[in-house]
């Protein structure tokens, strides 16, 4: 697919409505480094330790994913009385309201990464289901927080804290209060979720429960039909990695669609990325297709991070009309800045590429190819059609800042397209600050606008090798002549 440009979505943004999340959270760490050698002790990796980083996981990702698409998150789980729960707590904020009990142990997942990849996780763990003070504890907190609600999720990690009792109390008090209910289940037995509105089982999960095949589009409809024959509940929606997700309700025609991740890195929390926007569309009205369309495009976004990540309104909304073929402007400088900052957030090397782009030839294809290679996202810069004419002289661009934006936007090396009227592209490498800048190798490095700039962050400026021969202005010339 081609790059992120501005245009026309067909999908209006989702407004910022509440949702309770009720279930299993647990601390997720994450240990960076690379890995260069294997160890003299043992046939294993040795990693090079470089950052630290924690976060919420479990139920607690599905929060902090509802944050980022700007909904509204109530959460609602058990901790334990111990440093961990401190920590997760903090992390959490004022929107968690966390049960914290003396002997119980706060789960934690340890995830050691090297050059991208993960290596080894560990987990510290007590599957240990609620007690009876607990449980009441919990429905307590789900008095308070329905009321108002847009949408009620059951994240089940299988960690203790839903338990058939809880489940049945959640679910009937979701239904007595017009609330719709999703499920994220987990192990062999989904009769405890009977009566929510939707189940999202992994394609794993809905083998497990239904002991039954599910490789091609006919059998994993057949399995999600035949779970809706054993438990009461309005649709089945499987999530099935690169198969994409396919929605099959009690009543109705199954519709799919197909995986969109372009790069997958890390499937860590795709799960709870897909089901905070199926709830937060639910919850803004959308339908069950038009909701599963939403969480598809976004969980395409977080298997192309690492570690649990989220997807932002922001993402959604490039990422949907990157599917639907929008074209139009190039991205404004403000909101390519903002998603330069949230790949950087994510851990991703963002590049950055700019020019003229009249016609396009074989030189900028393999120009953009190779910068892509050396960054894990890339903006292109256009200049504006004025800015074209003053450089370019009477008669420039043959193609409109538009047309050129739908044309770079198109190849697969780019993943964002903005534009920019001065002479130069200082004012918008100072706005991006990327990480690394491209050009031509016909230029010298203290020739480069932006070089110094780029150094003084931490950037770097790498001069590409072009094709000898090609040039735009030749072929304008050699057009005019013929």
């Amino acid at each position: 697919m081609g790059a992120l440009v501005a245009g026309v979505s067909r999908v209006t943004p989702l407004l910022p409505r509440r949702v309770v999340v009720l279930g299993d959270v647990m601390l997720d760490r994450f240990l960076y480094g690379e890995a260069r050698r294997l160890s003299p002790e043992a046939p294993v990796p040795v990693v090079r330790l470089g950052r630290r980083d924690s976060m919420a996981g479990g139920a607690g990702n599905v929060a902090r994913n509802l944050e980022a698409l700007g909904g509204e998150p109530s959460l609602l789980a058990l901790a334990g009385e111990d440093a961990e729960g401190e920590e997760l707590a903090g992390l959490l904020g004022p929107a968690a309201r966390l049960v914290r009990r003396p002997g119980r142990r706060t789960t934690v997942k340890l995830r050691v990464i090297a050059a991208r990849q993960q290596v080894v996780r560990v987990d510290e763990e007590q599957e240990r289901p609620a007690d009876t003070a607990e449980e009441e504890a919990l429905i307590q907190a789900l008095a308070d927080s329905l009321p108002g609600a847009g949408a009620l999720v059951l994240s089940d990690y299988a960690k203790g804290v839903l338990t058939p009792r809880l489940c049945a109390e959640a679910i009937t008090m979701a239904r007595a209060a017009g609330v719709p209910c999703l499920v994220d289940p987990k192990g062999r037995d989904f009769a405890r979720y009977a009566g929510a509105d939707l189940l999202t089982p992994n394609a794993a999960e809905l083998a497990e429960a239904t002991g039954m095949p599910i490789a091609s589009d006919a059998e994993a409809e057949a399995a999600a039909r035949a779970l809706l024959e054993r438990v009461p509940v309005r649709a089945v929606l499987a999530t099935r990695s690169e198969k994409g997700m396919l929605l099959v309700p009690r009543d109705g025609a199954a519709a799919s669609v197909p995986a969109q991740a372009r790069e997958v890195f890390d499937v860590s929390g795709a799960g709870d990325t897909a089901i905070a926007t199926l709830a937060l569309s639910v919850a803004n009205g959308r339908d069950l297709e038009e909701a599963m369309r939403l969480a598809n495009a976004a969980a395409g976004i977080v298997v192309g991070k690492l570690g649990t990540a989220t997807c932002s309104a922001a993402e959604l909304d490039h990422a949907l009309r990157e599917a639907e073929g929008a074209v139009g402007e190039a991205l404004a400088g403000a909101d390519a800045a903002r998603l330069v900052r949230e790949w950087q957030a994510a851990g991703l090397r963002v590049g950055f590429a700019n020019g003229c782009f009249d016609i396009l030839h074989a030189g900028h294809v393999r120009l953009l190819r190779d910068a892509r290679r050396h960054c894990d996202r890339l903006v292109v810069a256009l200049n504006d059609d004025a800015s074209v004419a003053r450089l370019k002289g009477e008669g420039r661009p043959l193609n409109s800042l538009a047309d050129r934006a739908a044309v770079i936007g198109a190849l697969a090396a780019v993943d964002a397209v903005t534009s920019f009227g001065e002479d130069t592209p200082l004012e918008m490498i100072l706005q991006l600050r990327p990480d690394r800048l491209f050009k031509g190798s016909d230029y010298r490095l203290d020739q480069v606008v932006g070089a110094p700039e780029m150094a003084s962050w931490g950037g770097e400026t790498v001069l590409l090798d072009l094709l000898p021969g090609r040039s735009t202005t030749r072929l304008v010339e050699k057009a005019r002549r013929d």
